[in-house]
């Protein structure tokens, strides 16, 4: 992946739309777990 070098300070909406993607990441992610969970269970049962 690429690297960003900001120069200047983020602003506020920078702030707010980084907040919306580490939450929508992590519903994405939690709703994969819920509908892999038997995957998930025989992978930790191994």
């Amino acid at each position: 992946m690429a690297t960003e070098d900001r120069v200047e300070s983020s602003s506020p909406l920078d702030e707010v739309m980084e907040d919306i993607r580490r939450e929508l990441v992590r519903r994405v992610a939690a709703g994969d777990r819920d509908a892999n969970r038997d995957i998930y269970d025989a992978l930790e049962n191994e």
